[in-house]
């Protein structure tokens, strides 16, 4: 084979390293198989733990009660009986002890009405204090994906500061790798509760990493939110497989089966990542961010962080909740705890492609506005559902209406950056992150403890009314001003443009290329 030939791979791969569009995959990639093993565990882990744990003890137990009970009153073989209705005696053997002679006619008692309370119809689930115990429970483990990514995203926010995106954004995958196979084997509360807290580690690395390099190369508002809208398109197909994929594979292969795929998808990823990124390759960024706590006393970037959180905090109240609201009034097989989640996630993908376009000529304030208020009436009317089919409707509005909140507000709070701080993304894409980590932290651990207390409709309700509060509150982001410097700035730098700014340093395309340091340099 000629040389020429043999450079011919290096070349597409020099090429692909410069390319955005190959990153927007990278990212694409990373957040769908992310958001799979978050929701493909939601009709797992509560039919899980109820086989495990309920099943298991009863199942344990049952042999001591089909043991034959011995007769409560011991009868001779034969013994005599005097009728006072015709003052006569008759002779019965003991077999017949359990039976009644009234003129001659046996009567079995077991023909009497029963004292116990009726079965449950067929298919429903027994042990009704254990599924109200087990609401908290599995909100619990559900929750500690969130809380951990809630403590670690700041501290990834100022890793990715000093390091660049690269790096993080691998070790996310390898972090994501191994939680995923300890779900695959874990067979009790403990382990998946650990697995659950480690995909919070790895989902916080994957997160900020890839939203900050988005908004690091893709400069231009208007090209940044269509980034974005794709980029949340994987999420929303992560979200869109992962219920009804995890559902149908635990029916029908078994609980190991989907946690083993989405393994073998994640070394597909982790190739992928080492061929584009250079994950070895060290890039910090040559200004210094805005520090978190500032960014967080800006009463725009709060405003938009709020949307995220309490859109999001209604479906992940659902998550723990509606599965085993399922089993207890709609007496739902396996399949169909997943499968409910399927409308609103095919939903939220046409929401977050559509709107990434359309929230930028509408108005991105407007877009949330509205959605937020979507949110609130269609989690009032999820209790309204008779059966799986009533589901569809609020489950598909919730979708479409949380589509429209993430896809307006994560490239809001690139904008906020750039019209009011220094524009290095990193702390506000943690930010962006906290925030949903908090509306995923709050609903399950709180939801539980909820429907315990007063019930599912009411736990709808409370959520509901919540987001229909909060939503005129997005009015505030119709003109957020700019801070004096950033003024001064842009109206030395581009006085014409409203919509694209441009930073302090000189941006490069993408610095993936081992002489983009180079060409940098000489720019300047």
């Amino acid at each position: 084979m000629s040389p020429a030939a043999d450079r011919v791979p290096w070349r597409w791969l020099a090429a692909g390293r410069a390319s955005r569009s190959l990153v927007l995959v990278v990212v694409f990639v990373a957040l769908l198989l992310d958001n799979m093993l978050l929701t493909v565990v939601v009709p797992i882990v509560p039919t899980f733990l109820y086989t495990t744990e309920y099943e298991g003890a009863n199942s344990s137990v049952a042999p001591a009660r089909t043991e034959p009970a011995p007769p409560a009153l011991k009868t001779p073989p034969f013994s005599s009986m005097f009728s006072y209705f015709d003052n006569t005696t008759v002779t019965v053997s003991g077999s017949t002890s359990a039976t009644e002679l009234v003129n001659g006619t046996e009567i079995n008692p077991s023909s009497q009405p029963p004292t116990t309370s009726p079965p449950l119809p067929s298919g429903c689930p027994e042990g009704e204090e254990f599924l109200a115990k087990e609401n908290v429970r599995v909100g619990l483990l559900f929750a500690s994906k969130a809380l951990v990514q809630l403590v670690v995203n700041p501290s990834v926010g100022l890793l990715t500061n000093r390091i660049g995106y690269h790096i993080p954004m691998f070790i996310g995958f390898v972090i994501m790798f191994l939680s995923t196979v300890m779900f695959a084997f874990s067979g009790t509360y403990t382990l998946l509760f650990i697995a659950r807290a480690l995909q919070g580690i790895g989902s916080s690395f994957s997160s900020v990493a890839g939203l900050g390099m988005l908004a690091s190369v893709y400069t231009d508002d208007f090209e940044r939110g269509n980034a974005m809208g794709i980029a949340l398109g994987g999420l929303a197909l992560g979200v869109l497989i992962g219920a009804p994929f995890g559902s149908i594979m635990y029916e029908f292969v078994g609980k190991s089966s989907p946690f083993l795929v989405l393994a073998f998808l994640a070394l597909l990823d982790g190739a992928l990542q080492l061929c584009i990124l250079q994950p070895s390759k060290i890039c910090p960024e040559s200004t210094k961010g805005t520090p978190v706590f500032t960014l967080l006393r800006d009463p725009y970037i709060l405003v938009a962080a709020g949307a995220l959180c309490f859109s999001n905090m209604g479906v992940a109240m659902l998550e723990p909740t509606l599965p085993i609201w399922m089993m207890r009034t709609m007496c739902s097989p396996k399949w169909q705890l997943g499968m409910a989640f399927l409308p609103a996630s095919i939903s939220y993908l046409i929401g977050t492609n559509l709107f990434g376009i359309l929230a930028n000529k509408m108005g991105r304030w407007l877009c949330s506005l509205i959605g937020m208020a979507v949110v609130g009436i269609s989690l009032l009317c999820v209790p309204l559902a008779k059966n799986i089919y009533g589901l569809i409707g609020p489950n598909s509005g919730l979708g479409f209406a949380i589509g429209m909140v993430d896809s307006a507000m994560m490239p809001i709070m690139g904008y906020l950056v750039d019209l009011r701080h220094t524009s290095v993304y990193g702390n506000v894409y943690a930010i962006a992150d906290v925030a949903f980590c908090m509306g995923f932290a709050i609903g399950p651990s709180t939801g539980g403890a909820i429907v315990r207390a007063i019930g599912f409709p009411w736990l709808m309700v409370i959520i509901g009314v919540i987001n229909i509060t909060y939503a005129p509150l997005c009015w505030c982001l119709r003109n957020p001003p700019a801070k004096e410097e950033k003024i001064a700035i842009l109206s030395q730098e581009c006085p014409m443009q409203t919509k694209s700014y441009t930073t302090q340093k000189t941006l490069r395309d993408f610095p993936l290329t081992d002489d983009s340091d180079v060409e940098a340099e000489n720019a300047e």
